[in-house]
């Protein structure tokens, strides 16, 4: 098959690429910046444009099987409401784009558009799967628009698949490499009172469960990606410890973390307990659904 993706140069993309490459498919990856793209494998093309704005780029999208939705400008800085703007703006007006770029007839095309099991909002201990409603934060009415825009996709026939992602777990990215330098240095321990839950996904299962989707073709809507086993923060810290063998105690008082995140702090000191229900149901077997097996094998492997 061929694929196009937007964001394809980052922590996600740049797994998932690998992945489709060593499976036979051929891959495109959307950057506004091709000189200074790492990933270099026979079967992958860079192709320059952004996808914030309208261009020729757009082009190219009709001639491919799958598109996958990965832009977005990062969540994990302090909220001002220009940045707000950014982070609302670099993720509706790809979708928008993309969609607008897919041909008249789709029915032959997978849209894989992303979105977060932030789009449940704040809960404490409810089970979330993925016909509870969307909550009404600024992350949950984002991610709600976001999806609203990928679904437009289905008035052209295309097949769209909305992946909410859990916080992902990998090697070389994504929230370890945040979380590992704290502990290292015997700084690290929960946030807040450590009782939010934390949804997360191990890179390795988020590929492999982009893979399932690929073959299940009679899959489509929202799907959660996340472990089935949630944790609370106050776990994670002590399973990131006894791995690195550093104290996990020393909590990050809540009022500081907002103090210097804003709103964005909430997100951090806040949760969702987020099942993968329509997988599981599916048939889709996690390989790393505990939280400390995935930490070993990013951590010591």
């Amino acid at each position: 098959m061929k694929i196009f993706i937007t964001g394809g140069t980052g922590f996600v993309g740049t797994y998932l690429a690998k992945k489709f490459i060593s499976a036979k498919h051929n891959v495109t990856i959307l950057t506004q910046n091709s000189g200074g793209a790492a990933l270099k494998m026979a079967g992958l093309t860079y192709l320059e444009g952004n996808p914030n704005i309208e261009g020729r780029w757009q082009d190219y999208v009709k001639e491919h099987d799958v598109i996958i939705n990965l832009a977005g400008a990062s969540i994990f800085s302090r909220w001002t409401t220009e940045q707000k703007k950014i982070i609302r703006e670099s993720r509706i007006q790809t979708t928008r784009n993309l969609v607008s770029s897919l041909p008249d007839d789709a029915r032959e095309i997978t849209v894989f558009s992303t979105s977060a099991v932030g789009y449940y909002g704040f809960h404490e201990d409810e089970e979330l799967t993925e016909d509870m409603p969307a909550g009404n934060d600024f992350l949950a009415r984002l991610a709600y628009d976001w999806e609203q825009e990928a679904m437009f996709g289905k008035e052209k026939g295309a097949r769209i698949v909305i992946t909410r992602f859990g916080i992902v777990l990998g090697k070389n990215g994504g929230a370890i490499g945040q979380m590992l330098p704290l502990f290292k240095y015997f700084l690290g321990g929960p946030l807040g009172n450590g009782q939010q839950w934390f949804s997360w996904v191990h890179i390795n299962d988020l590929v492999e469960a982009f893979m399932f989707l690929l073959q299940h073709t009679e899959i489509q809507g929202a799907l959660n990606i996340c472990s089935p086993e949630p944790v609370r923060n106050i776990d994670l810290g002590r399973a990131i410890g006894k791995i690195l063998h550093r104290p996990s105690f020393i909590p990050s008082p809540g009022f500081i973390i907002r103090l210097m995140l804003g709103e964005f702090g909430s997100v951090l000191l806040k949760g969702q307990r987020v099942i993968p229900r329509r997988l599981l149901d599916a048939g889709f077997t996690f390989t790393y659904p505990n939280i400390e097996e995935a930490l070993k094998s990013i951590i010591l492997q």
